[in-house]
């Protein structure tokens, strides 16, 4: 996620980390250079490469600034659940921390189940967000089902855990309800993450808009050659940024969970979790707080 100051007017101009621009140039470069060979094939052979009414690209325009309109949307729905959703781990994560003080004996410190549930979820943490970014070599072809989410796995154990101690007493039944409940929450959170990232937008959708895009900007050129001259490049360009812009920024907001500029940073969601956990347990030796890196948070 980029995180960085709103740019001056001066500077505003010239940023690059974090524009979609070092995504779309080489779109727009075919578009200029295209401009350009229409615009001089037009001024030399207008009978080969005449010119084209400009209102119905007006109205196609129109129609398909609307319907990348709607697509965004939906696009930044996805992204702004997901950081609900990492938002509830993070809170249930802190829940459980608390909930747990009541297993420590006295000054002494943290007791030994204390520790290992906290340092559990910590685990589920960090393969949350291995799961998500598909990174674990347990989703390797052939993994069985249940290895291939280990996230999920560390919750039963935990939920495990919980049960033992409250069949030995160390747990009364309304504790180990609360624990349950918190880890109710992580194992939803987590479901609802699994399905943003096993459920895209619609293919047909997302193929039907680059086609018309790219169409559209393709052949604007051609309307514009009468009007605009040797100015046609520029405004095409202009055009084509637009809307190459707001189609790449939409795939990155589609996914969540990537590692794209504009991705949510669930590994520093991670390591925030790891940080107040460890801190529960009167650990010292912390990992850093997350900082943007290049403007960039991951």
């Amino acid at each position: 996620m980029i995180v960085r100051p709103r740019p001056g007017l001066l500077t505003l101009f010239f940023v690059l980390k974090g524009s979609i621009i070092l995504r779309t140039w080489p779109q727009l470069a075919a578009v200029g250079l295209l401009s350009l060979v229409v615009v001089a094939a037009h001024r030399h052979a207008p009978q080969v490469v005449p010119g084209i009414n400009p209102a119905p690209l007006t109205l196609i325009g129109i129609a398909l600034s609307i319907f990348l309109s709607f697509r965004n949307n939906a696009c930044y729905d996805r992204w702004w659940e997901a950081r609900k959703l990492w938002g509830g781990i993070i809170h249930s994560a802190r829940d459980v921390a608390r909930q747990t003080v009541v297993l420590d004996d006295g000054p002494d410190g943290p007791s030994p189940e204390r520790r290992e549930i906290l340092t559990a979820i910590i685990a589920f943490a960090h393969a949350a967000v291995a799961q998500l970014r598909h990174r674990t070599s347990l989703q390797a072809a052939g993994a069985p089902a249940v290895s291939a989410r280990p996230a999920d796995r560390i919750l039963h154990e935990v939920a495990g855990l919980v049960g033992r101690l409250l069949r030995q007493g160390r747990l009364a039944p309304v504790e180990a309800l609360a624990l349950n409940d918190s880890l109710g929450r992580l194992t939803q959170a987590l479901v609802g993450c699994e399905r943003l990232a096993n459920t895209p937008l619609p293919f047909a959708y997302t193929l039907l808009l680059h086609r018309t895009a790219y169409l559209f900007c393709f052949l604007l050129p051609f309307g514009l050659a009468d009007m605009l001259g040797w100015s046609t490049p520029l405004a095409a360009m202009l055009v084509a940024y637009t809307f190459f812009g707001l189609d790449a920024l939409g795939e990155e907001l589609e996914e969540p969970f990537g590692l794209m500029p504009n991705n949510l940073p669930i590994a520093a969601y991670a390591t925030v979790i790891e940080i107040h956990l460890r801190s529960a347990l009167g650990e010292t030796d912390l990992p850093a707080m997350p900082v943007p890196q290049d403007y960039v948070l991951t």
